[in-house]
């Protein structure tokens, strides 16, 4: 045996495993943690919320905001602050994060982008760039006290106008089928827009993620961003080799090895973009378009590993998320002046941006501000960019509290503005016939075979 070998072994030999009380411990925190979240995200979709609302509650609940107020005991108990402890969470937390991300580039409709292409770019690129620059703008404006002692302003401004300017698919998607708008054109036209949104989304959070984790030398920062298009220009090459390792594992009959080859091309994707300098979500998220453009990943394939993620795995993540939200800090007028800021900014600008790219593309009045309610809703993936941001520094808790309201009060907003605005939309026969075949085709079909 090799020395190196050897040398392997004993260093594996002698790292202690946890001790019982560490394990106690942790299994409590997902436990308790996991029943509190999915009960909360079960009341909030009774009330026709979003459930991440319920869930991300579940950890404020537990956290800084009450538990540690009411019974401080219980808390330094259940959930110590000891950081290589809430590290032992945080992991468990990637983990949903990156398939959350992945089941969301999966659901991505390129055909859908494709037709209503030059609409929904131009709602976009309204969509997001006018709220980016108003997140920039408020950046520089915000007191240098609530900034952590290691951001760099520039750096955060650029972060804040990110966090602003994306939009949410996994909550507007979910929002317009309990509505029933899917079929509509507003409806289709939302979901493109923001599948451009995020594409673009993430590309810019991983440039920020690069500006924060490198000195801002003109040399090191073009350095990171170099890996963007490197990296988009890997996933469009690696699509034949996917599709063929899908296609053969399909055919292999085996249960549970398509779920398993999807997840290991996800984490390996993840780990690809982590290691360049890039953020592991975008690089979940890319492998999960490749994914699904290959046409294997159908909703019956994915059922299992959709309700893993979907049940267990998220909830944690984002009970994980509230347990960083310490809404007592809004008590201090600096922070409550700038959480009401940044959201009055964040709404304006994604309303404005979208109604903007709507009328331009020769819409309605009505239908801009449904596609601007629409487009508000930044949930999940607002969530994901500040839990980016407090990791990297760039968020002080105050700040990362901010964020994180902005995305939980953008997502119940969207549902009732909906509700009014398509109320004065009347339908097309389009619409009608769009409507017709979607019923048709959840109709239970007759039993024949296929080859």
């Amino acid at each position: 045996m090799s020395s190196l070998t050897m040398t392997s072994l004993t260093a594996t030999a002698v790292v202690p495993p946890l001790d019982a009380h560490t394990t106690v411990v942790l299994l409590c925190n997902l436990g308790g943690l996991l029943a509190v979240a999915v009960l909360l995200g079960r009341l909030a979709a009774h009330f026709h919320m979003p459930p991440v609302v319920g869930e991300l509650c579940a950890g404020v609940l537990l956290g800084p905001s009450l538990l540690a107020h009411l019974a401080p005991g219980l808390s330094a108990w259940l959930l110590p602050p000891d950081p290589a402890r809430m590290h032992l969470l945080d992991a468990v937390g990637q983990l949903g994060v990156l398939l959350l991300t992945g089941m969301t580039g999966m659901q991505l409709d390129l055909g859908l982008v494709r037709r209503r292409g030059a609409s929904a770019a131009r709602i976009s690129l309204f969509g997001i760039v006018l709220p980016l620059g108003l997140g920039v703008g408020a950046g520089f404006l915000v007191p240098g006290s609530l900034l952590p002692d290691t951001a760099d302003r520039g750096t955060f401004a650029a972060f804040l106008g990110v966090a602003m300017g994306v939009s949410a698919i996994p909550v507007i998607a979910k929002t317009l089928t309990e509505m029933r708008l899917l079929h509509r054109d507003v409806g289709q036209l939302t979901l493109c827009a923001v599948a451009i949104d995020d594409i673009i989304g993430w590309i810019l959070l991983s440039a920020v993620s690069a500006m924060a984790t490198s000195t801002l030398t003109a040399h090191s920062l073009l350095a990171h961003l170099a890996w963007v298009p490197v990296v988009l220009l890997a996933a469009l090459l690696l699509r034949p080799p996917i599709r063929a390792l899908l296609r053969a594992v399909t055919r292999s009959g085996t249960p549970g090895l398509f779920l398993a080859t999807v997840t290991v091309l996800l984490l390996l994707a993840a780990a690809g973009t982590q290691a360049a300098g890039l953020e592991g979500v975008f690089g979940a998220f890319l492998c999960g378009v490749v994914i699904g453009s290959t046409g294997f990943a159908t909703p019956e394939r994915c059922a299992a590993l959709t309700t893993v993620v979907l049940a267990v795995l998220a909830p944690l993540y984002f009970a994980t998320a509230g347990l960083r939200v310490d809404l007592t800090a809004l008590r201090r007028p600096a922070v409550l002046l700038t959480a009401v800021v940044v959201l009055s900014l964040a709404v304006f600008g994604k309303f404005a941006g979208a109604y903007l790219g709507a009328r331009l593309s020769r819409m309605g009045h009505w239908e801009g501000l449904a596609l601007g309610a629409g487009m508000n809703a930044r949930g999940v993936i607002e969530v994901i960019v500040a839990m980016v941001g407090l990791r990297l520094g760039v968020l002080s808790p105050a700040l990362y509290t901010i964020v994180v309201l902005v995305a939980v009060i953008t997502s119940l907003m969207a549902p009732p503005v909906l509700r009014v605005a398509m109320a004065k939309v009347e339908h097309t026969a389009e619409e009608r016939l769009r409507e017709h075949a979607a019923v048709a085709d959840l109709s239970p079909a007759p039993s024949t075979e296929h080859r």
